[in-house]
């Protein structure tokens, strides 16, 4: 939450020359709602069933960046369509550089809470191992400008993809 993933998809997806598709908003257009709404009458287990489906069916496109929701690798299911279908790249950030890049943001369900900080403290203690699990690739997002991310991505993917043709 907060790492920059539908900043950094779009300006991925632009030099790759490839579609950005967010699975968030693939799921809001698929309920006609908005994430909060699906939370509020659904509860979490029902946003993660719409999440899982719509994961899957974006997963099976071909030439797409796919931003998905930080809560995705919870399910493994998730886990592996996007790590069998994909390149996954894991944008690491600081529970510091989350709250300020979410302070403003009403549109979080899991962090309208008394205490933030304790939540995305929970939440990365509790999915950074998955994201660790599924991705090929981290990359630190704490205090750098999303250009210099994107190059970074591109480097390593095109290293990667050099690398598979060899092999």
């Amino acid at each position: 939450m907060g790492s920059g993933k539908s900043t950094i998809g779009r300006l991925l997806s632009n030099e790759l020359h490839q579609e950005f598709v967010d699975s968030d908003k693939a799921i809001e257009e698929r309920a006609g709602a908005d994430i909060p709404w699906i939370f509020d009458v659904e509860g979490e287990a029902g946003f993660r069933n719409r999440e899982q489906t719509v994961i899957d069916l974006l997963t099976q496109r071909d030439r797409i960046v796919l931003a998905t929701g930080g809560g995705a690798i919870l399910r493994p299911e998730n886990r592996q369509h996007l790590k069998s279908r994909g390149f996954v790249v894991y944008l690491q950030t600081s529970v510091e550089q989350q709250l300020e890049r979410t302070a403003r943001d009403r549109n979080r369900p899991l962090l309208q809470s008394d205490d933030p900080r304790g939540v995305l403290t929970k939440l990365m203690a509790e999915r950074d191992p998955l994201y660790r699990e599924c991705c090929d690739l981290i990359v630190k997002t704490d205090r750098r400008h999303p250009r210099s991310v994107v190059a970074e991505i591109v480097r390593q993917l095109n290293k990667h993809r050099a690398l598979s043709q060899s092999g």
